[in-house]
C-alpha cells in the first residue's frame, strides 16, 4: 500500500513550492505560476488501477432519470469527438494544445438526463478517487471523457482505458481511470478538496488552495 500521508503531503509541497510567481506572462493562455512543458508528467496516489477493457464500466447514477452503466462497446458507440485543449496542473506545469480523443460528457449526461435538482457531480476513480464538480461545468463543450491522446489510447500511468477532461480547471479535477459519476443536489468534496485543495480549481484565477489555507 501507498504511504497516504508522504504522497499527500508530497503533492501540496510541489504545489507550494517557491515563492508566487509576477501575474506577467509571456503567453497569455498560460496561468500564472504555471511553466509551460512538452512533455506529460504522471502525477497519482502512488495507485494505477490496471482495468481490461471488457471489465470496464462506467456508471452514471444519482439525480438522474435513466441511470446508465455502460461497457466499453457502448462508450465507444457514443460520437467520437476530438478536442484540442490546453492542460493545467496545479504542481505549476502546463502543456499547451493536447488532442484529446472521446467522448462528449453533455451525450452521456443527456442519455442519463439529469433531474432539475441536480446541482453538483461526484467523479470517482477505479483508484477510490473522487473529486467534485458543479454539474454545469461538465455540460462545456470541451469536457469529455477521453481514452486517447495525441491519437494513442491512454496509458495506464494517464489514467486509461478512459478518464475525465476538464479544460477550464486545474487537472485534479478531472478524475483519471474514471468509474462513475454520480449527481447530487449538494456539493460534497473530493479527495484533495477535502485536504485543502480550492472547490473551484480555475488555474486562471489560482485557485489551488482554499481561503483558509
Amino acid at each position: 500500500m501507498p504511504d497516504w500521508k508522504k504522497l499527500i503531503e508530497g503533492k501540496i509541497a510541489l504545489a507550494k513550492r517557491g515563492a508566487k510567481p509576477s501575474k506577467a506572462v509571456t503567453n497569455i493562455r498560460v496561468p500564472a505560476g504555471q511553466t509551460e512543458v512538452k512533455n506529460f508528467p504522471v502525477l497519482d496516489l502512488g495507485i494505477k488501477p490496471e482495468i481490461a477493457l471488457p471489465d470496464w464500466r462506467l456508471r452514471v447514477y444519482g439525480l438522474v432519470e435513466q441511470e446508465l452503466t455502460l461497457d466499453w462497446a457502448a462508450f465507444q458507440a457514443f460520437p467520437q469527438i476530438i478536442d484540442i485543449s490546453d492542460f493545467h496542473c496545479v504542481t505549476r506545469w502546463s502543456q499547451l494544445d493536447m488532442d484529446w480523443q472521446g467522448v462528449s460528457v453533455q451525450a452521456i449526461l443527456a442519455l442519463a438526463m439529469p433531474l432539475a435538482k441536480a446541482n453538483f457531480v461526484t467523479l470517482h476513480g477505479y483508484d477510490n478517487y473522487t473529486t467534485n464538480l458543479p454539474l454545469h461545468a461538465l455540460l462545456d463543450d470541451d469536457v469529455l471523457i477521453a481514452h486517447s491522446v495525441f491519437g494513442k489510447p491512454l496509458t495506464r500511468e494517464h489514467g486509461g482505458p478512459a478518464r475525465m477532461i476538464v479544460p477550464k480547471r486545474y487537472a485534479w479535477k478531472g478524475a483519471k481511470w474514471l468509474k462513475a459519476i454520480e449527481l447530487h443536489e449538494h456539493d460534497r468534496r473530493g479527495f484533495w478538496e477535502v485536504r485543502g485543495y480550492h472547490n473551484e480549481a480555475d488555474p486562471f484565477k489560482e485557485e489551488r488552495f482554499s481561503d483558509d489555507e
